[in-house]
């Protein structure tokens, strides 16, 4: 099921991130670019969207509590 296709709210529920962030990003080849499926409609591959999740560096458990001051 790796092939699908996710609209962009799929996109923006599974990653976190808003429509302007992904589409800045995008800007910057940081974000993976879509699939184009009609004149006025894109896609997103879920296998591209997992593979950028899994690139990105994750948090440590130290970094959840503030710090103190």
């Amino acid at each position: 099921m790796k092939n699908r296709l996710l609209r962009r709210e799929e996109v923006e529920n599974l990653t976190s991130l808003s429509r302007s962030i992904i589409y800045r990003m995008m800007n910057t080849c940081q974000f993976p670019q879509p699939v184009r499926v009609g004149s006025r409609a894109v896609r997103w591959r879920l296998s591209e969207i997992i593979e950028w999740m899994d690139s990105r560096p994750s948090l440590s458990p130290e970094s959840w509590s503030p710090k103190p001051v």
